[in-house]
């Protein structure tokens, strides 16, 4: 049985860590593991409050979709969230990192919930064909208001602690989140006498009933952004019993109906082999899984064309900052005008909000001299295909960038090894085939080359 959690009292407060590598899914381990440790928690009479966090860079990143389809044995989410929300000793949710779908729900289900700044939240089930299944559209509108909870589970992205902080999917934000949400369950369980629960908050959904503008607009952002998929659909049925039904569990009754009719549905199971094959296509057979990875903390593009232009953006878009070099100084110009226009568009579509479009133009810098990019983790060539001036740049390249930097070509037919020779780091050299248009086609041809290492590859 994969996964499982960790149990410990620290303080008077019992600590729960979930700890199924590498991300935290909610496998049938993890279920079992969080029921019993409630199960203990309440039993204990010297634990005082509870919290729940996860082990590493995730809290919980959602339900382990290998197991969808399958019998599954013990406890099911449902007896841990109930575990969880009628707990009568106060629940801390102590999100340290990923906490997405079913990681989410499980916030949802405590008393509080306290993040670290650099923690992401989300519902991406949409993504997958799915609906969050797991109380996700019923708590999340009472929570922040039924119209915030359809554009986030709508578009299915994670969002960062600040902007949930913002919104009030969390109360406070943290740089040592277990320590902090240990010594606030703690205060809590010895200064109020009762906690709140997500699912007694009726407020925003009561007030969203007097507006007929909520449903409609979600209904024009799946039309919009989600054209031809059938979650979105569900999901919006979901919210909307979640603002006319009075009886919370009749809105997760249906709930649970519109995800099984999601999980039947012959998108899902397209959606999932998409996901599947994304994450198959990560894995290189000779490459053992322990390689090394490069941490990339820094790029470089060189070209400021289409083609470009496109993988600045996909860097900006995975978070990770990107300096263009163009020696001709109008066409990077117009280049770094295409990108904002880009973006720009991105907005108009209802794909991303201004600060996203803000945030991720921050992180596209130019320049015209190789200088600028020494620091790099990372080079990826993009001018026209000719072997020669591809040759003269890795030169140049492998000159000023520091000898560890990965540096990759976009050629699409090129010999990658005449590249490798004619340099001191061949086994930095790899070849990486973009699709146009680079920032939409989510399709990348690496090649290897010769001397290619393991961790050249793995990077990649």
């Amino acid at each position: 049985m994969k996964g499982n959690v960790l149990y410990e009292v620290i303080n008077n407060v019992a600590v729960l860590t979930v700890d199924n590598p590498p991300v935290n899914p909610l496998s049938e381990g993890v279920r079992n593991g969080a029921y019993e440790g409630m199960v203990k928690a309440e039993a204990d009479p010297d634990v005082k409050a509870i919290v729940i966090t996860g082990k590493g860079r995730a809290f919980i990143a959602g339900a382990d979709i290998s197991e969808f389809g399958g019998a599954g044995e013990g406890h099911s989410l449902n007896d841990v969230f109930k575990k969880i929300e009628f707990s009568t000793k106060p629940v801390v949710a102590a999100i340290n990192g990923l906490a997405l779908g079913g990681g989410l729900e499980t916030a949802l289900c405590c008393n509080y919930r306290i993040a670290s700044k650099d923690a992401f939240v989300g519902l991406p089930e949409v993504n997958l064909g799915l609906l969050p299944g797991a109380g996700g559209t019923q708590r999340l509108p009472r929570l922040i208001g039924p119209a915030e909870a359809l554009k986030m589970i709508i578009s299915g992205s994670h969002i960062s602690a600040k902007k949930a902080f913002s919104l009030g999917i969390v109360d406070s934000l943290s740089d040592n989140v277990v320590e902090d949400s240990i010594k606030f369950a703690l205060e809590r369980a010895e200064s109020v006498d009762s906690h709140p629960k997500v699912r007694d908050l009726n407020e925003k959904i009561i007030e969203a009933r007097a507006s007929e503008n909520i449903l409609i607009e979600a209904k024009a952002l799946a039309a919009k952004t989600r054209k031809g998929q059938f979650a979105p659909g569900q999901i919006i049925k979901c919210v909307e019993a979640s603002i006319h039904l009075d009886d919370f569990d009749e809105g997760l009754k249906k709930e649970g109906e519109y995800f099984l009719e999601c999980l039947l549905h012959p998108q899902r199971e397209a959606m999932i082999h998409i996901f599947f094959g994304e994450r198959a296509a990560s894995k290189i057979l000779d490459v053992p899984k322990d390689t090394e990875i490069k941490n990339i903390k820094k790029a470089a593009v060189i070209g400021s064309g289409t083609m470009g232009g496109g993988i600045a953006m996909c860097f900006a878009n995975a978070g990770i900052p990107v300096h263009i070099i163009d020696q001709d100084a109008d066409n990077l110009k117009r280049g770094m005008g295409v990108i904002e226009s880009n973006y720009e568009f991105m907005v108009k579509r209802g794909r991303i909000n201004e600060e996203q479009k803000d945030f991720v133009l921050s992180l596209i810098t130019s320049g015209l001299e190789y200088k600028e990019i020494h620091d790099v983790d990372i080079v990826v060539e993009a001018v026209y295909e000719n072997l020669e001036l591809k040759t003269s740049i890795f030169k140049n390249l492998d000159e000023i960038v520091n000898k560890e930097a990965i540096l990759a070509s976009n050629t699409s037919g090129l010999d990658i090894d005449s590249l490798a020779s004619a340099i001191d780091r061949p086994d930095k050299v790899v070849g990486t085939h973009f699709f146009s248009p680079a920032n939409i086609m989510r399709l990348l041809e690496v090649v290897r080359g010769e001397d290619s290492s393991h961790e050249t590859l793995a990077t990649i």
